[in-house]
């Protein structure tokens, strides 16, 4: 509020709580119900970030959506805008707003998509923000102390059951605290007593097992991914090079993409670490984001 006072520019607040908890709180616990990992933030990015601002943005007559994220629009081929990957590729969000592929490109703006964050705050100190020195956020904002187990118990007043670990050949190895406290590869916090270092491989929901194995075990070379947004005219039916990223902050592989319908099969040169259902797969061409989706599954 108060950097729009000092630009001068109108304020607005709007209420979109229920939104929030349909779209991003109930979808972050049903994930977690299922065995499944989401990136709640990709989920606010595509149903509040943007879908509401849209919304607004037409009811106040605005052509244009202005955020502060790190990424860029830029003019691609036969006026189709793409979405490419900031010039501080260390602060980069392209990853989280795949879902932004398609005609909504045209009407945003990211100013800071060319800046580095401590140019962006050199600005903001200049001008005399009061936000100038605010922390960089690090957590997921309705759980900001990292207990999501802790959270989703209270969010929901249930109590998950505790089960069985177990390994991948299916030998009990000793009991866990309720699957919604794991996933996958997780080393720390298990709670046991082991000859040697092991991993969550897997959480088995139906069973209420937590499948435990060796750090080669979490090794998978496939996936499949669906809740698919592509940019336009991404070839369907046909293997596409890309590099793909499987997670926020890992660095991305050599692949290749198959869009068939609504599914998205990934193949990976070499096999990738830690696939995990709920995360999303992120494909890019150099340093445009030409496709994204929801991991579904992944291969042996």
């Amino acid at each position: 509020k108060s950097v729009a006072r000092r630009l001068g520019v109108p304020h607005y607040v709007f209420n979109f709580k229920d939104r929030f908890r349909r779209d991003v709180i109930d979808r972050f616990v049903a994930a977690y119900e299922k065995g499944a990992t989401p990136n709640p933030c990709i989920d606010c990015n595509r149903f509040l970030k943007f879908d509401e601002l849209f919304r607004r943005a037409d009811e106040l007559g605005c052509d244009t959506v202005v955020t502060g994220h790190y990424a860029r629009v830029t003019e691609g081929g036969e006026g189709v805008p793409s979405l490419r990957k900031a010039a501080d590729e260390t602060k980069d969000q392209s990853y989280v707003l795949y879902s932004l592929l398609g005609d909504r490109l045209s009407r945003v703006f990211f100013p800071l998509g060319g800046m580095t964050k401590e140019e962006v705050r050199a600005v903001a100190a200049d001008l005399g923000f009061s936000n100038a020195k605010k922390r960089d956020s690090q957590d997921i904002c309705f759980v900001p102390d990292g207990k999501y187990a802790d959270f989703i118990e209270r969010y929901t007043g249930k109590t998950y059951p505790p089960g069985d670990f177990v390994s991948t050949d299916g030998v009990r190895l000793g009991e866990h605290k309720g699957a919604i406290r794991y996933t996958v590869g997780q080393r720390r916090g298990l709670g046991l007593a082991l000859p040697e270092s092991l991993y969550v491989t897997e959480v088995d929901v139906p069973h209420n097992r937590v499948v435990l194995g060796r750090d080669c075990d979490l090794f998978s070379d496939t996936l499949t991914a669906n809740d698919v947004f592509a940019r336009p005219g991404f070839p369907t039916g046909v293997p596409v090079r890309v590099r793909a990223r499987v997670r926020y902050r890992q660095p991305e592989r050599d692949a290749t993409a198959t869009l068939s319908g609504c599914e998205l099969r990934v193949v990976f040169d070499e096999p990738v670490r830690a696939i995990t259902k709920g995360q999303s797969v992120v494909l890019y061409d150099g340093d445009e984001v030409v496709a994204g989706g929801t991991i579904t599954e992944k291969g042996e």
